[in-house]
């Protein structure tokens, strides 16, 4: 059985995954399951991803249902396998057709009469779905991807063996945004004779590839193609939630406050990390709500950060500095370079 679960959460197979009256229970709900789900308890994770579901008004994320579909496959629940399989392939943009035929959680069900059908469906969404696909744009996207991920893929590793502040780690840095640079030309050439392509042009990965390199690009580079996302997610060209990162790094490049939690920063003397500058902490959950993204306590989580809006408000001056300095540092080791 392939590691369904990580394999998903680490893909960029994008959807608007929430609405926005998501309950959070939903969203806790989910991650029990997802932990069981890890803990090879296939019974109880698909209980309890159930119950996310009934918490939700029963709906889902793709990469709910998809775990969702192979747990219960894996106990040998074909009845509740198939029906998340078919909710996934009508009700959104999965077209992840080679994964479906070759993930062996699936096979238990391949002998059912229910398979085929089920894979013929799957196939021939996604043969109409890419009759537009520019095949030449999507090889070249997905290159840049892979450049774009390398590296910082390395990050971890380094900073375990030669710490955060090393000069290991600081080289290393300088060889990420070296190849940034180089990916920079390759998008902005795009961006600049086809637009902001969507998914339908250039896969749900070839988007996201766009709003990386952008997103891993330097200020004016981000403030130059913000207007262009904007106008893009009108034509449904691009994510709310990618747009609300972006959003996030130019407010924070330019000296205002972050307006949906994205940004997190780490203090280079105790290594802990912190929610850089947010503006209305009250409410960040609504916004975040709003362009798709999961609840902030969630979200920080990722990064042992334990999310109270009080505590945060009277922290705020401390961040801000804390911020301040870290910026004034990567300008004078920019110059250096």
């Amino acid at each position: 059985m392939k590691n369904t679960l990580l394999f998903l959460l680490l893909s960029v197979l994008t959807s608007n995954l929430y609405c926005q009256d998501t309950p959070k229970e939903y969203f806790e709900i989910v991650k029990i399951a997802d932990s069981l789900f890890n803990a090879r308890d296939f019974k109880n994770a698909s209980l309890k991803y159930s119950d996310a579901f009934k918490a939700n008004y029963w709906r889902g994320s793709i990469i709910t249902r998809y775990n969702a579909a192979s747990a219960w496959a894996i106990i040998s629940q074909a009845d509740s396998a198939f029906y998340q399989i078919n909710r996934i392939i009508a009700k959104s943009n999965f077209l992840k057709y080679d994964l479906l035929i070759s993930d062996t959680s699936f096979n238990s069900l391949r002998d059912d009469k229910r398979w085929e059908p089920v894979i013929a469906a799957l196939f021939e969404k996604k043969t109409i779905e890419e009759k537009n696909y520019n095949r030449p744009l999507i090889k070249t996207l997905d290159s840049i991807l892979i450049k774009d991920q390398f590296y910082r893929g390395q990050l971890d590793s380094i900073e375990q063996k030669y710490g955060v502040n090393s000069k290991e780690i600081n080289d290393h840095w300088k060889l990420i945004t070296k190849t940034d640079s180089l990916n920079q030309v390759k998008v902005i050439f795009i961006l600049d004779n086809y637009g902001w392509l969507g998914s339908d042009v250039i896969t749900d990965q070839g988007n996201a590839t766009l709003f990386l390199v952008i997103q891993h690009a330097d200020l004016n580079t981000q403030q130059k193609y913000l207007p262009m996302m904007k106008e893009a997610l009108k034509n449904g060209n691009a994510y709310g939630y990618d747009l609300a990162l972006l959003e996030d790094r130019v407010n924070l490049g330019i000296g205002r406050k972050q307006v949906y939690g994205s940004q997190i920063g780490r203090d280079p003397k105790t290594l802990l990390f912190y929610v850089q500058p947010l503006d209305d902490p009250d409410n960040v959950d609504k916004r975040r709500a709003e362009v798709g993204l999961n609840p902030i306590a969630e979200y920080v989580s990722n990064w042992a950060i334990k999310w109270d809006a009080e505590q945060y408000k009277k922290d705020l001056p401390k961040w801000e500095r804390k911020y301040k300095k870290a910026i004034k540092k990567h300008l004078k080791e920019t110059k250096k370079t």
